[in-house]
């Protein structure tokens, strides 16, 4: 015992040592060239030290969670929604589900401030916000039948805390929903090879679920080498789909990728979830972590330098080209996913605690789950970070401001402190097979181009231009993946929203419910995908620009309801666990509102952007981006719109956490006065174990209980 134990404390001493040697360099070095791979030591020491010890902390001493306790998945099992679900699948769809553009994007638009601020708030954020929150919504959400955050809120907190949180949430989710779809759509958009291959997940996805119910029930090793192999051959016939006859099959027109979308949309939200949503976003996690992996072990034997500076001038300054506003706050809302998401916590309390076998497995999906995403931000700041700086603000920059040459935008980015040639422009875009790379914004092209250099380092410089097209399909298949199960939440929360009007929407596996509301979410976001491919000024572009902040701001009514429940339940000495993640979040999201509405800065303020743009209507003057006088009053009606919802969505949040801390006062006060609408305890018959790998313990449970595979 004594051995094992100081085995145990030396190798979490190495682990601790990397994580603070890879933070040390980071932090101290100024100047001069700093390899890649300490980020990743930095960031998997900390994520190693948080999940083993705060996690764990969290889950045993403060949820104290319970294995003998049934699940809604195990006592309300109706084959629909509630399905007890191999903890192994549901991880990959949890983690499916969560991992959008987010962490993706962000990060990459987030590094035009250099890498350390984007750095420390992926690894710290997701480590004491963004984790804590996904794991305490599972755990209350389980609790509570599966609740959906909204209805959670208006339980615990109250009718009118309650109504504004659903409002806000709902509202929020359409937002996303569209956001994701909309990024997909630019994606996928006549490309042959990522419409044929993400469209072949969809029958593998079905095999594997009727595999795993029907043909070989329990077999999860065996169905996940079939549908890796599947992935894999649909992944390499793409390619050759793409140079066939069949490519003009597969290459679909931006209109006509919207239909698909809003019908697979539907189609995912209504079937069982077994059938289709689970086995497909499982078998998306292979490929994500897969590529995700390989990217970390390519930075380890590459070991690229981190090109961009720590710290940029932008960053004091506020007048990035990327984006317009100081560190703070607008760092905190650029990188949302992979450090702290609103949208996480719809998941946790919509289609995971309908699906979990155990309360102990909270541990491993909400809280790990999370962390996977995190090392997913991480990994795509250093594919920004790594590529030449003024090739990033090259391919960042709106045509407005570098113009449409390689000249030109030569000298605008040389202008701003960092210097390319034409010339390297131009080699940059033919690389990767490329007309041009300049105005590629949005952030998936430039980490396409760094996830292409990492790989072709390790290649031996061969291959960019296949890395690159593969990093393009590779995004839309992660985003892809939160969308589906986004409507299925969506859904959820519409039908517990209607079902405080009409009681049978409360049984979200009513088949008439769960149609008439997946169509009306599928309808909402779908028709603002349809306008915003339609019209590049308006439908969801015209929300475009308030999908950080809603994000945020979703993340301080989940923080809030945890709270909330925290002290409700007796947990009041732990309540600052959520507590100060919520002041946190609070401050800054409301911070970049205030600013969003009120800041006299046009590139950052919706209402003074309206009024310079108004102006130029008055004058008759065109103001770029506006091509014509259509586009000007275009443009003043969006500000308009983006600025009034911003006010709307930052007082709904007061209105949410005002309410919630009311609720605490009195709670602490005249705790008798205080209900909580907890399932009642039922004991559970499943034996399953807590974490990816089972225990010694665990085996023998599984053994002396089923007779079972002590592998399992």
């Amino acid at each position: 015992m004594r051995t094992a134990n100081a085995r145990t404390i030396v190798i979490w001493t190495l682990v601790a040592l990397v994580g603070a040697t890879g933070w040390t360099v980071l932090a101290l070095s100024r100047g001069e060239e700093v390899s890649a791979a300490w980020m990743v030591a930095a960031a998997l020491g900390s994520y190693a030290i948080a999940y083993r010890f705060y996690a764990r902390f969290i889950a045993r001493k403060v949820l104290k969670v319970d294995a003998t306790r049934a699940t809604p998945a195990e006592r309300l099992d109706n084959g629909i929604d509630f399905h007890p679900t191999d903890r192994r699948v549901l991880l990959g769809h949890h983690f499916a589900a969560i991992a959008g553009a987010g962490p993706l994007v962000g990060p990459v638009l987030a590094a035009q401030m250099g890498y350390l601020p984007g750095t420390i708030w992926i690894i710290a954020g997701v480590i004491f916000a963004g984790a804590v929150q996904d794991m305490v919504v599972l755990f209350f959400s389980t609790r509570r039948d599966g609740r959906s955050l909204g209805q959670m809120a208006r339980e615990e907190i109250g009718p009118f805390g309650g109504a504004a949180a659903l409002l806000a949430a709902f509202a929020i989710m359409i937002i996303l929903l569209g956001v994701l779809a909309l990024v997909v759509v630019n994606a996928l958009a006549e490309s042959p090879w990522g419409t044929f291959s993400i469209g072949m997940t969809i029958p593998i996805a079905l095999l594997m679920g009727f595999y795993l119910r029907v043909l070989r029930p329990g077999k999860v090793v065996e169905v996940s080498l079939l549908g890796v192999a599947l992935l894999l051959l649909a992944l390499v016939s793409g390619r050759w789909v793409a140079e066939s006859s069949w490519a003009e099959a597969f290459t679909l027109a931006p209109s006509t990728l919207v239909i698909w979308l809003v019908a697979y949309g539907f189609i995912a939200s209504i079937l069982p979830v077994w059938m289709l949503l689970a086995p497909r976003d499982y078998l998306s996690t292979f490929m994500k972590i897969g590529t995700i992996g390989l990217l970390a072990l390519g930075v380890v034997v590459a070991l690229p330098t981190l090109k961009m500076p720590a710290v940029t001038d932008f960053a004091s300054r506020g007048d990035g080209p990327v984006f317009a506003g100081s560190l703070f706050p607008f760092v905190f809302i650029t990188i949302a996913c992979g450090a702290l998401s609103g949208f996480h916590s719809l998941i946790s309390s919509g289609t995971t605690p309908k699906m979990i076998q155990k309360e102990t497995q909270v541990r491993m999906i909400g809280y790990g789950s999370m962390l996977m995403e995190s090392s997913v931000a991480v990994m795509a700041l250093i594919a920004a970070s790594i590529i030449d700086p003024g090739l990033y603000f090259a391919m960042n920059a709106p045509a407005g401001a570098i113009g449409t040459t390689v000249e030109s935008a030569s000298q605008v980015v040389t202008g701003w402190g960092y210097q390319i040639s034409p010339e390297e422009l131009a080699a940059a875009a033919r690389a990767v097979e490329e007309s041009t790379l300049l105005s590629r914004t949005g952030g998936a092209p430039t980490l396409a181009v760094g996830v292409s250099e990492i790989f072709s380092q390790v290649t031996g410089g061969s291959l960019k231009a296949f890395w690159y097209h593969f990093a393009i399909m590779f995004e839309a298949l992660f985003i892809l993946t939160a969308l589906d199960a986004g409507t299925r939440v969506g859904r959820f929360m519409l039908q517990d929203t209607l079902g405080n009007v009409y009681k049978p929407f409360k049984n979200v596996s009513w088949k008439p419910g769960l149609v008439i509301t997946s169509a009306i979410v599928c309808g909402l976001w779908g028709y603002f995908l349809w306008v915003g491919v339609h019209e590049p000024l308006g439908g969801i572009n015209q929300l475009f620009p308030i999908f950080g902040i809603s994000n945020q701001l979703l993340a301080a009514v989940a923080l809030a309801v945890c709270t909330t429940l925290l002290v409700k339940s007796g947990r009041l000495k732990w309540a600052w666990i959520t507590g100060v993640p919520l002041v946190w979040d609070a401050t800054v999201t409301l911070t970049a509102s205030w600013q969003k509405v009120f800041s006299s800065d046009p590139r950052v303020g919706f209402f003074e952007q309206r009024g310079v743009y108004q102006a130029g209507i008055d004058r008759g003057e065109v103001i770029p981006p506006a091509k014509d006088m259509d586009d000007m009053h275009t443009i003043v009606t969006n500000s308009t719109v983006d600025g009034v919802l911003s006010a709307v969505l930052a007082l709904l949040i007061v209105v949410v956490v005002v309410d919630a801390a009311r609720i605490c006062v009195r709670h602490i006060r005249r705790p008798a006065l205080s209900t909580l609408h907890e399932a009642p305890y039922v004991e559970s018959k499943i034996v399953a174990p807590a974490g990816l790998f089972p225990t010694q313990r665990e085996k023998e449970e599984a053994r002396d209980a089923v007779g079972a595979d002590p592998r399992v």
